[in-house]
């Protein structure tokens, strides 16, 4: 059989029904191989970069493999930004990229190019994926396929690159004599989790402030059932990371919130007073413990769960000291703890939960006064209104800067409600792409895409593929009319200088009413509160998609908001200093 045949056959076996891309001259036989495959559907994003994000969408969303292709050079090259969002994200992802035909490939020649759009895929793709190769023998063609998608899906998941020669893929081969690969599988042995996990117990029989903490791990491990068991069982709070905010409501009452450099201070008080943390399927970034990492949660005792051991070797190096350091599997530590649950003894913490709630009283992320503007939205305002608005199973996909921000932080997840974004990578642009692989993903049900003015631009042209589809996602352009985190930052540093992040200053912001509607899109606008629910609503409940042009302050702020040199607890605007002490139980950062 033809190789692309073969190929497109076994991303059927993989279960894997769309597959994004644009075609070329080098990955013309691929593209054919697809239309003629009746389990597969092909879709033609405007943009290689949306194909990427779109495959990596799908994968989150599903929970399997997500794949893009594109042709050789340029085609490839534009695949980059959103290959590392699955990266660093570890999202389980094939990219296949056509190449020059192996006689026109430049090898070990001085030569910078022999073939026409000829590119070294291979070389630029390894830095950010977890095994890239070029295919240049028919023969290995199996092999490789199933090594990669073996790596992706493995451990710590992440992206694949398969790079294809044009007379490769034309290639005829016999599939009885392909060379299958066989992964090595490592023999468990629980001897040392189990005795790290008696010294796990004792701690929580000793905790008085202790919190959970559930990072993306938990998702990509599919033990979000086992964490929630878990966590009923100790009764402890949960402190949640931006990708695991969706795993309980807002209201739930061991929700302690999410903390870190643009979080509430509720959840940041709970994390720096706390005594134990218990942090599972996370590599607590810079951006959740600030710096230094010494100031992080600096009184309590710490168990930390990753499966990549060089996430948990870098804590020693960066200033944690003495943390017991587990490299597991999550769903191996959480079925013994939760089968061995009557062996887990708590004191009373009810002080303890008593404090969290007083303190997610006191410090909302959006004050009553904040709907006091009469001329433009506030961000948190709508944020609250599209919470209240939204239902159960919806898929709320976020951007990058502000928008991303105080998306996690104003919006109040509901029953079964879906977020995410590129959490690690943050491209601006990635919700609108992202959007159209998880509409697919879900069969074309509701999707949300919050998304800034200047995050709208970098992909707008997929407003196309949207249309052309009929895709119901209903768009939310927060329109501050430049790049509100980066005045933030300019706020900060260099007296408020707005230099390439202003219309007065470079920026460049057109009517997205009329864009939308040139694409054939319907679009509506929101320019106060008094209107902001009722729109809302109606976009929402609108049939197909639908682009709304949300009008904030050009002054919208990021709050709170840490500035550099202080732990997490003491974001800005800073409380006053008696307030401030008042919240700490244990001594403050010097």
């Amino acid at each position: 059989m033809k190789l692309s045949d073969y190929v497109a056959e076994f991303l059927v076996k993989q279960d894997v029904k769309h597959v994004f891309g644009i075609t070329g001259g080098a990955i013309v036989h691929l593209f054919d191989s697809i239309a003629n495959n009746k389990g597969l559907t092909y879709v033609c994003p405007q943009h290689e970069q949306t194909a990427a994000m779109a495959a990596d969408a799908y994968s989150r969303v599903t929970g399997n493999l997500g794949v893009a292709v594109a042709t050789s050079g340029p085609g490839a090259t534009n695949l980059i930004t959103g290959v590392a969002c699955a990266h660093f994200d570890s999202i389980p992802t094939l990219f296949i990229t056509g190449q020059v035909a192996t006689f026109r490939l430049k090898r070990d020649s001085n030569v910078r190019q022999i073939g026409f759009q000829e590119i070294e895929t291979v070389n630029m793709f390894k830095p950010i994926t977890k095994y890239a190769v070029l295919v240049d023998e028919p023969n290995r063609i199996r092999f490789e396929l199933e090594k990669a998608v073996s790596i992706a899906k493995s451990g710590r998941g992440g992206s694949c690159l398969i790079d294809i020669p044009d007379d490769i893929q034309r290639a005829q081969i016999d599939p009885e004599k392909l060379e299958s690969f066989i992964p090595h599988k490592e023999k468990k042995d629980f001897k040392r989790l189990r005795e790290q996990i008696e010294v796990c117990l004792t701690l929580i029989s000793r905790a008085e402030r202790p919190v959970v903490i559930l990072g993306s791990g938990v998702k990509l491990g599919r033990a979000q059932e086992k964490a929630r068991q878990f966590i009923e069982k100790l009764k402890f709070p949960v402190a949640l990371t931006w990708a695991t905010l969706d795993m309980f409501t807002h209201d739930y009452y061991l929700n302690a919130g999410g903390f870190g450099i643009t979080s509430p201070r509720y959840g940041n008080f709970t994390i720096q007073n706390s005594d134990l943390i218990i942090a599972l399927g996370t590599r607590l970034d810079t951006h959740a413990t600030g710096s230094p990492l010494a100031a992080f949660a600096r009184e309590a005792k710490k168990i930390i769960l990753d499966i990549d051991e060089s996430e948990l070797l870098k804590f020693g190096k960066y200033g944690m000291k003495d943390a017991l350091l587990i490299n597991e599997d999550i769903n191996d530590f959480l079925d013994i703890m939760n089968k061995d649950r009557g062996k887990i003894k708590t004191g009373d913490i009810s002080r303890w939960i008593g404090r969290i709630k007083d303190w997610k009283r006191r410090y909302p992320i959006c004050p009553r006064a904040y709907y006091d503007k009469e001329d433009s939205i506030d961000s948190y305002c709508f944020m609250d209104a599209l919470s209240q608005e939204t239902s159960k199973g919806d898929y709320i996909i976020t951007d990058a800067g502000g928008t991303l921000t105080q998306t996690m932080q104003g919006y109040r997840m509901r029953r079964e409600q879906t977020l995410f974004t590129a959490f690690n990578y943050s491209p601006m642009g990635y919700s609108l792409p992202a959007s159209i692989g998880a509409s697919f993903a879900t069969n074309k049900n509701r999707v949300i895409c919050i998304i800034g003015d200047g995050g709208i631009q970098m992909n707008i042209q997929e407003l196309a593929t949207i249309e052309k589809h009929h895709l119901p996602i209903k768009i939310f352009v927060i329109n501050n009319q430049g790049y509100g985190m980066i005045k933030q930052t300019q706020d900060d540093w260099l007296d408020s200088r707005y230099e390439a992040s202003s219309m007065e200053k470079g920026i460049a912001v057109p009517d997205f009413v009329k864009i939308a509607k040139a694409y054939g899109i319907d679009a509506e606008k929101i320019s106060n509160h008094s209107e902001m629910n009722r729109v809302t609503r109606r976009v929402l409940n609108r049939e197909g998609p639908l682009l709304c042009d949300v009008h904030v302050s050009e002054n919208q702020r990021v709050v709170p908001m840490l500035k550099f040199g202080r732990p997490i607890e003491d974001a800005s605007p800073l409380l006053e200093r008696k307030e401030f002490l008042e919240n700490m139980i244990i001594k403050p950062w010097t």
